[in-house]
């Protein structure tokens, strides 16, 4: 079974490599189509070629080129109504001869809409019709029959996705751009959630003066249920003292609490700033030398805040 399915991962592997190979022009026209397109990318399809058109459309939305999903069995009982002159259509058909498929030609013509089909055969009744194709070269699928579409699903998939990304590029589409595509889930919170969006406000932690005395650090930072108190002195951030940093004061002075927050602070403890990417606080900390829950949020010398460890974890970006 193990060797089966290498030899099917390969056999895949090894088509979408030909048809990398065999990209020219035709690509270059079909992804300048869609770019200077002042309509839609609408992608149409049945069955697995169906799957794949509606994974294009996905695919072309979220990275900067509006585009929707037709079913080819839906289009001509009324859903051919979404397109317009200004649209693409790219059809999916291994064979180009899908019945549901070819027979949409005439009428997305008369509309005055581009059709793009992307088929294993250029010389089939859809490649005839068809405005544009695209071939993906495969004559063969991996299932052993010959039979279920495997190859061909993996290769339409692939030259959905190196148009779209074509495309892309050449739009200028940047990362901040997608991520107001995505602004939920674990996606878009690595790209849009900031160190400001997750710290603990000043009025919610531990803050105390150079001069405050042991006991109420200690009290500071129980009121604050955190385990670090950040000292400041006339406005101005002056270093962190964390539990392991209380500890070994008190072990140092065992006979009485004695000496103040500045005995303990460390000036050199790691901080962050407010408008890092929160999916960078957390690298920060995983890269820390010392395993560190906190750090304090710092801009011109002066707190603003405290980010917790746990908190980032809680927010949802991993």
């Amino acid at each position: 079974m193990i060797e089966g399915g290498r030899s099917v991962v390969m056999q895949e592997s090894a088509a979408l490599a030909r048809m990398a190979s065999g990209l020219g022009l035709s690509f270059q026209t079909a992804a300048e189509w869609i770019l200077g397109a002042a309509g839609r990318v609408i992608t149409c399809g049945v069955g697995k070629s169906g799957h794949m058109a509606r994974k294009a459309a996905g695919t072309f939305s979220s990275t900067g080129t509006p585009s929707f999903f037709l079913h080819a069995s839906e289009a001509v009982h009324g859903d051919l109504g979404m397109v317009t002159p200004a649209d693409i259509v790219l059809l999916y058909s291994q064979s180009g001869e899908t019945d549901e498929v070819v027979r949409l030609f005439p009428s997305i013509r008369d509309l005055g809409a581009k059709t793009i089909l992307i088929t294993g055969r250029e010389t089939s009744s859809g490649a005839w019709e068809a405005d544009l194709v695209l071939n993906t070269g495969v004559t063969e699928e991996a299932c052993p029959h010959n039979l279920a579409p495997t190859t061909s699903a993996i290769a339409m998939s692939a030259m959905s996705d190196a148009l779209a990304v074509a495309v892309m590029e050449a739009r200028g589409f940047s990362r901040d751009d997608f991520a107001r595509f995505h602004p939920s889930g674990a996606l878009g919170k690595r790209l849009l959630l900031r160190v400001s969006d997750v710290m603990r406000p000043v009025g919610e932690i531990a803050v105390v003066a150079p001069d405050t005395d042991v006991l109420a650090v200690i009290r500071e930072m129980t009121r604050a249920s955190v385990g670090v108190a950040c000292v400041v002195e006339n406005g101005a951030y002056r270093g962190l003292i964390s539990e392991g940093d209380l500890r070994r004061h008190l072990l140092a002075h065992t006979e009485k609490l004695t000496g103040t927050a500045s005995d303990m602070v460390n000036p050199g403890a790691a901080t962050t700033v407010r408008d890092l990417l929160a999916v960078e606080a957390l690298e920060a900390f995983q890269n820390h030398p010392k395993k560190i829950g906190e750090m304090p949020v710092v801009a011109d010398g002066v707190l603003l805040g405290l980010l917790v460890l746990k908190d980032l974890l809680r927010a949802g970006i991993v």
